[in-house]
């Protein structure tokens, strides 16, 4: 089959001499004057590429594990059509493995004085500030003999928000909660309980709640209920410290806390309790004060987005302190820690009294899935030694949990798919004790 376009032209223009020229040469080997007219043509009629207007839309903003579409709108000022090829170049975590290629890329054909838009599709796979890199134009011209190139920088940031993963419980969890807050109303008087109205009498019912002065202006005995008051002060606090960086899967334990944290925070703001957020290890590094109920978890997502485990030790005293000016009156401070022997009782210990004599205390901890199945190996002398190993984990976790039950604290261990429904439950439990 005959060539056609582009090939034929250069198969016939290959069929001449090509003119080849080396400095100090005398002179040179041969001439193709055609193919050198041709290629300085097809390089005249490349449209620049270095006054092309670009500019940038699109999401701000992405989930983890969701997508984001970032739109290039390109402008060709000159009066040659453009024909390129045209790279959106991102850093690496801004793709999931082996998408970039396919993603950054475009190809498109602008004609003189007009404008075309592309579009990026990002699927980043970390938290934090994703910022555009720049932008590679590569400029053919009609025979795609010759090209030209040139760079944009075009600034765009994408902010990467936490999954909230464990937002699938909060239905079941907020369906506890409106048995407690007056639909089904609790009939025992806790510190955390306000008075919510008068029902009759019924068998099994608590004496001590019987209204006498309502039953003597009725028939039968009336008994008053309770509800959880509202308006309790929670703080979230969150240890990014070295502890935090430790990997359980393919996150570490920082992201886990995180999830747990918006969870309960969601399930606190429907019961019209006030939500805050500290993020310390040696300084503060995120506080969320003061917001609304409609505001508060647009708030906290976008504060914890950028936060990363910090490979330092935490300083227990100057958290503790940090949270007592944050906490001004009695709360619920919830610390998102580890439970690990050492950072416990060498730093949280000694100073946690400053806390448990003016607030109820919970601490959360992230459990490693894997010491609970290495637990359960006996295949081979390898598969005792790390039963061994994890038996002694957990014994030792244990004991500090005890450590800190003794002290006033309710100790929440679990997995990292299991922490926030469980942190949940701990915080309905107190709510219904009364001890909020």
């Amino acid at each position: 089959m005959a060539p056609t376009g582009r090939a034929a032209l250069l198969a016939a223009l290959g069929s001449l001499p090509v003119g080849i020229w080396e400095p100090g040469w005398t002179g040179l080997l041969a001439v193709n004057a055609p193919l050198a007219v041709a290629c300085a043509c097809d390089y005249a009629l490349a449209a620049p590429v270095r006054t092309l207007g670009l500019t940038r839309s699109g999401d701000t903003s992405v989930r983890l594990g969701d997508t984001a579409d970032v739109t290039l709108t390109v402008t060709n000022p000159s009066r040659r059509p453009l024909r390129a090829r045209l790279r959106d170049a991102w850093p690496p975590s801004s793709w999931t493995a082996g998408a970039e290629a396919e993603a950054s890329r475009h190809r498109l054909t602008i004609p003189a004085g007009e404008r075309r838009r592309v579009t990026t599709r990002l699927r980043p796979t970390r938290r934090g500030d994703r910022q555009a890199d720049r932008v590679t134009v590569r400029s053919y011209g009609p025979l795609g003999l010759f090209t030209r190139q040139g760079t944009h920088k075009v600034p765009w940031t994408v902010r990467v928000l936490p999954p909230f993963t464990s937002r699938k419980h909060l239905p079941s969890k907020l369906a506890r909660l409106r048995e407690l807050d007056g639909r089904t109303s609790v009939l025992t008087r806790g510190e955390g309980t306000e008075f919510d109205s008068l029902r009759a009498y019924v068998p099994g019912d608590d004496t001590r709640s019987i209204d006498w002065r309502a039953t003597a202006r009725q028939s039968e005995v009336a008994v008053r209920t309770w509800r959880p008051e509202r308006d309790r002060h929670i703080l979230l606090v969150l240890d990014t410290g070295r502890t935090s960086a430790g990997r359980v899967g393919d996150a570490p334990r920082l992201d886990a806390s995180m999830d747990a944290a918006l969870l309960l925070a969601a399930l606190a703001s429907r019961a019209g309790d006030r939500v805050d957020l500290l993020a310390y290890d040696r300084r503060v590094r995120a506080l969320v004060q003061g917001h609304a109920s409609g505001d508060l978890l647009p708030s906290l997502v976008n504060a914890m987005a950028t936060l990363e485990p910090e490979l330092v030790e935490t300083d227990a005293r100057g958290l503790t302190a940090a949270a007592l000016r944050t906490a001004s009156r009695r709360s619920l401070i919830v610390l998102l820690t580890t439970l690990d022997a050492t950072p416990v009782e060498e730093g949280l210990l000694p100073v946690l009294s400053r806390l448990t004599q003016r607030h109820t205390v919970l601490l959360a901890s992230v459990a490693d899935p894997h010491v609970a199945s290495m637990a359960g190996g006996r295949g081979d002398v390898d598969a005792v030694y790390e039963a061994a190993a994890a038996a002694q984990a957990h014994t030792e976790r244990d004991r500090t949990a005890e450590q800190l039950r003794r002290r006033g604290v309710t100790v929440v261990d679990a997995t990292p798919e299991e922490l926030a429904p469980a942190l949940a439950d701990a915080y309905l439990a107190l709510k219904s004790a009364g001890r909020l």
